[in-house]
């Protein structure tokens, strides 16, 4: 299982994906106001806003939060210009970290992110150390008790809608797209009346770390903190927890 579905499966399974909503919709409008101030405020011309758009919307961000976030970034509302970058580093155990970020201060951002880590025995690595670990897909999760297919008949329906790949892990299925047929495969498997726990573009590891439970609890809370962290738009990981070990962490809480 890739470490950035992994996670979404098991903050699903946590019940967290409604709490902290406003630090949601801060990011998101980050996210639109950039896209506008690079290519445009109008999302039939402007690809990246037309994705950053949909994704607010799939979050439920109110309309008038989104037209705000596009007229900052156009610059008909005042507001602060934030960079895009990345910052990428290791985790407990080795495994591999990277960062999507976007912040006005990048000393700032850099210097928090470098404490988190160093507080759950990380650290940040030279650009390019762990991004040849990933690759870039359209990334969809289903949530198998939103359906009442079975998961054969559910992967077969992602097939016929062009999905490139498929795991299965536990009640969820994960469809890979390539990135240029994201949006069609989502489309359609929504029109077919599937309910998504995530679908994004995702850095998908090529490889997985699993970790024993130690390295899994300290793993688990550096991701609570990272994806806290207001310049952080995503984090992916390659991270492997196997399923008893996180019934005993989960059996702790």
């Amino acid at each position: 299982m890739a470490g950035h579905s992994k996670w979404a499966n098991i903050k699903h399974r946590k019940q967290k994906q409604d709490k902290k909503r406003g630090k949601l919709f801060s990011k998101l409008s980050k996210k639109i106001a950039v896209a506008a101030r690079e290519g445009g405020g109008d999302p039939e011309m402007n690809a990246d806003l037309a994705f950053a758009i949909d994704k607010a919307k799939d979050n439920d961000m109110p309309k008038d939060n989104i037209e705000r976030a596009i007229k900052r970034g156009t610059g008909d509302l005042e507001g602060v210009e934030y960079k895009q970058f990345n910052y990428e580093g290791y985790g407990p155990g080795g495994v591999a970290l990277y960062l999507d970020i976007m912040s006005d201060n990048r000393n700032r951002t850099a210097s928090e992110i470098r404490h988190i880590l160093s507080e759950h025995e990380g650290n940040l690595g030279e650009a390019g150390c762990v991004a040849w670990m990933f690759e870039r897909k359209g990334q969809i999760i289903i949530d198998m008790e939103s359906t009442d297919l079975n998961q054969e008949e559910v992967m077969m329906e992602a097939i016929e809608s062009g999905a490139e790949d498929i795991d299965t892990e536990d009640n969820f299925v994960t469809v890979y797209t390539k990135t240029n047929a994201f949006q069609d495969v989502k489309k359609t498997l929504k029109e077919k009346g599937f309910e998504f726990v995530e679908s994004d573009l995702a850095m998908v590891p090529n490889n997985t770390i699993k970790l024993n439970k130690s390295n899994a609890k300290k793993m688990l809370r550096l991701m609570d903190e990272l994806e806290d962290h207001d310049d952080i738009q995503e984090v992916y990981s390659n991270f492997d927890i196997p399923g008893e070990i996180m019934e005993k962490i989960e059996n702790e809480e």
